[in-house]
């Protein structure tokens, strides 16, 4: 899937669209591998930890988190995570028409990519036009740019060579944090875009993998790629060419190196923090009151942000259509997983307060929305949210009106079949791993017998986006302020609109999908809302959004931790938010030792 948001991310530059994640958190620890270990003295370096191996280098291909980008990319315009302001990024300037239809950026002066050679309007252009907005491209990108019931999508053009217009076809209120977009280098990717394969498609698609010799990856954010071992781990270099300074005029970022180790388990990055070789890991609640009182002995401080801004969730295929014939879910189990009184009944028999005290050691709060609780437009249950609390009486009360009935304790449908269910998510996150064991236990109690398999991510991620042979999965989205960040999420043609997946460029056809009225509700909200500039009406259009996922359950959301990181206290500048992460602000951050 996705595509799909970065979650609970200890660094955490929010770019859209939305992002799979693999992991509770982007954890940055230290690697004991000695080719690093013996200079560390000498190059000033972070080192950290992932937990699988990154799919892909070319950002607008790329589906899942964690991935290399916030490293080395960035766009024209930020979010402050602190102020959760848009400011200047790699434009230093824009202005605003009077009919809110037309902007114009103003580029800084002097950028340069990670190879020495300028940085212009022409790179903007090349990105906008030739990939976000180039329909032979499948860039989920382009779903946060569609604009209007029309999904028209902005018009890109030069004024000179620092200065770029956009304009839009109606007021699009997300429109300046969207052009947080990264911008790509066009004299080493446009010849990729215009060369055609035997099939006519760009040869693009199939460029800057994982294979690809690093230095030819060209970039321009704080760092660049170095090298990459598969299973080992990633390493970036400081860009020499990258355009921040600090108050002295003096280059950053001042971290000369930053090491991702490639990891098995969070289990194994613990270890590695607590042997005290670990620059910093994600605190997730099984490891809070271990490492709480080993904060003065190692030398660390746990920094507590709140609610993490991410989602966790459990979700069915809903997708009624077939490849080649055969049903990509079994008729029967379809029937089940798109009768909303079965969803229902799901959620009521899920105990999320058991989830949070076991699981989640207390550090947890429910989740029962898309949007992030930290969101001016996040709708609380005391103003007409539905929730979903554990209530074993009425999830069999469901089941029973829909016509499902029980046998030795065991839930049948109408027809006699036994509701039996895989549940999928990946594989080496014991908190996800806690809560599907307890999924499948909570369900046994409705009669419902649930096969719980961790996969490998990868494994994971091309059934959810590519084959759609899945039946129940649970996994995670970023999350941010701006409601828009999941458009692609809740456009019914979305590249993560996981839930009823169309197909997207370059995949089998799927004969038979439907849209039911409520998708296409929702997806129709959230047009209105991003049209809409008075804040205070969007927010009851997002309220309605809210109402309408609750009620119908295209997800269902269970436990959000509260976003923690352990940092080594050598570290000098770490300005810690749920929103941002630990290291947001790396390019100022300094070692001190």
């Amino acid at each position: 899937m996705k595509s799909f948001r970065k979650i609970f991310l200890a660094i955490k530059y929010f770019w859209l669209p939305i992002i799979l994640t693999s992991a509770t958190a982007l954890t940055l620890t230290a690697c004991n591998s000695a080719n690093f270990k013996s200079t560390a003295t000498q190059v000033p370096q972070l080192v950290s930890a992932i937990l699988s191996d990154p799919k892909t280098f070319n950002y607008p291909l790329s589906q899942e988190s964690p991935n290399v980008f916030p490293l080395i990319y960035e766009g024209l315009t930020t979010e402050n995570p602190i102020s959760t302001k848009i400011e200047p990024s790699l434009a230093e300037s824009w202005e605003v028409s009077d009919d809110k239809l037309r902007f114009v950026f103003t580029l800084r002066q002097g950028l340069k990519w990670s190879d020495g050679k300028p940085l212009t309007a022409d790179d903007v252009i090349f990105t906008y036009n030739d990939i976000y907005l180039n329909e032979a491209i499948p860039a989920d990108a382009r779903d946060v740019l569609r604009i209007g019931e029309s999904r028209a999508l902005p018009k890109v053009r030069k004024i000179d060579a620092r200065r770029i217009e956009f304009t839009t076809p109606e007021p699009f209120a997300p429109f300046l944090g969207t052009l947080g977009l990264p911008i790509l280098p066009a004299h080493a990717l446009d010849k990729f875009v215009k060369t055609k394969d035997q099939d006519g498609k760009p040869i693009f698609l199939s460029k800057w993998g994982v294979n690809t010799p690093p230095d030819q990856i060209i970039v321009n954010g704080p760092y660049k790629l170095e090298r990459y071992n598969t299973s080992q781990r990633v390493v970036f270099r400081r860009n020499p060419y990258y355009w921040r300074k600090g108050p002295k005029g003096e280059s950053q970022p001042y971290i000369e190196r930053v090491i991702w180790q490639i990891v098995e388990s969070t289990d194994t990055s613990l270890l590695q923090f607590r042997s005290g070789g670990l620059d910093t890991v994600g605190v997730s609640p099984d490891y809070f009151s271990l490492l709480k009182v080993q904060e003065d002995q190692g030398n660390f401080q746990i920094f507590n942000g709140g609610p993490a801004t991410g989602t966790t969730f459990i979700l069915f295929n809903l997708n009624k259509g077939k490849r080649d014939g055969k049903p990509l879910v079994d008729p029967v189990k379809s029937r089940w997983f798109n009768t909303v009184e079965f969803r229902q009944a799901v959620a009521y028999a899920i105990d999320r307060q058991t989830m949070i005290n076991n699981t989640f050691r207390g550090l947890g709060k429910p989740q029962n929305s898309p949007i992030s609780v930290q969101s001016p437009y996040y709708l609380p249950p005391e103003e007409g949210l539905k929730v979903y609390d554990y209530n074993i009486q009425k999830a069999k009360e469901l089941l029973l009106k829909a016509g499902f009935k029980y046998n030795n304790n065991q839930l049948i449908d109408a027809q006699g079949n036994r509701v039996r269910f895989s549940l999928l998510t990946n594989a080496g996150n014991k908190i996800r791993e806690a809560i599907g064991s307890q999924i499948k236990q909570d369900l046994s109690k409705i009669g419902i017998q649930v096969d719980f398999t961790p996969l490998a991510w990868n494994t994971y991620t091309d059934k959810l986006s590519n084959s759609l042979d899945w039946e129940v999965s649970m996994l995670g989205l970023t999350g941010g302020l701006e409601p828009n960040d999941g458009a692609n999420v809740w456009s019914t043609v979305g590249g993560l609109h996981m839930f009823n997946q169309k197909p997207q460029a370059g995949q089998k056809p799927i004969q038979g999908w439907e849209v039911a009225p409520w998708e296409a509700e929702i997806a129709k909200l959230y047009i209105q809302g991003a049209r809409e500039l008075d804040p205070a009406k969007r927010k009851e259009i997002y309220a309605k959004t809210q109402r309408i996922t609750q009620e119908n359950l295209p997800f269902i959301y269970l436990v959000n931790p509260l976003a923690m990181s352990a940092v080594r206290n050598r570290f000098e500048g770490i300005q810690y938010s749920a929103l941002g992460g630990a290291f947001w602000n790396i390019h100022e951050i300094k070692i001190t030792d």
